[in-house]
């Protein structure tokens, strides 16, 4: 993969929690006008790895530059000036539930800019319709379905006009109307906005069907990356296994342990 057009460029990037290593000096690039996913097994830090870019959480080793910005050496004034241009979609969609559809759109237009409120109003019609949900502009969260609301995060997401999203496992928890609806939404958005999008998922079919790229994470190193193509044609059996979702292979069942008869029969006094 070139590393000449990236919007996002780790290096050598190593992050722990305690003792238990989350990154072990990786590397990696999120192409600029791309969708690019992060994929891997539950607890590979896929989402530690969307809060190390957005600034978070700070690694104990690497850099993380978006647009050729040092993320965690900027000053605060500088670090939410650069947020401003990044969306997140969160996995709950993290709607405000004592507002409506119209105000959780609106909500970050009102909070950085000046705009008049007719303009702000033009806007999240804008944003609304984008993802089909201008007619529901008055509803309040309680009353969205899970897609509708993922739908409303979408369009609170590209409120301010983002030069990039990161998705947080974007199609958990959706039925397959919602998760196709998602899927579409994500790829024609990324292209008529001229976005850059990040997905962290392990939903493989619906990923594949869209990223340009991928990087499969897996204990604290990218076992493998490549396009779509490449991932499915891999020889890594850590990728194949994850790909292929087979209970056997090199990612355990069980984390690790002592012995289970020793474990049994040894009294732990702490």
């Amino acid at each position: 993969m070139s590393f000449d057009n990236n919007l996002v460029s780790v290096q050598h990037l190593t992050f722990s929690r305690g003792d238990r290593i989350i990154f072990d000096d990786i590397s990696l690039g999120i192409q600029r006008g791309k969708i690019t996913a992060i994929m891997g097994p539950s607890g590979t830090g896929k989402t530690t790895l969307l809060k190390l870019i957005g600034g978070q959480i700070f690694p104990d080793a690497g850099t993380v530059e978006i647009n050729g910005q040092n993320v965690h050496t900027l000053a605060r004034k500088d670090l939410y000036s650069l947020r401003r241009r990044m969306g997140m979609l969160f996995q709950s969609g993290a709607l405000l539930t004592d507002m409506n559809v119209y105000d959780n759109v609106a909500f970050p237009l009102r909070e950085h800019t000046k705009l008049t409120e007719s303009m702000i109003r033009t806007l999240v019609l804008m944003k609304l319709h984008a993802v089909g949900l201008r007619g529901a502009r008055n509803l309040m969260p309680n009353e969205l379905s899970g897609g509708m609301a993922r739908r409303v995060a979408l369009a609170r997401a590209i409120a301010l006009d983002p030069m990039m999203i990161m998705y947080d496992e974007p199609f958990t928890g959706q039925d397959p109307i919602s998760m196709a609806t998602l899927v579409q939404l994500i790829k024609s958005l990324n292209t008529i906005l001229g976005l850059t999008s990040i997905i962290v998922s392990h939903d493989v079919h619906e990923t594949i069907a869209i990223a340009d790229y991928i990087y499969v994470l897996s204990h604290g190193n990218i076992v493998g990356q490549g396009t779509p193509e490449e991932i499915n044609n891999s020889e890594s059996e850590w990728v194949q296994q994850f790909m292929q979702g087979a209970p056997e292979g090199p990612v355990h069942f069980h984390y690790p342990a002592p012995d289970y008869i020793e474990d049994l029969l040894t009294f732990d006094k702490d």
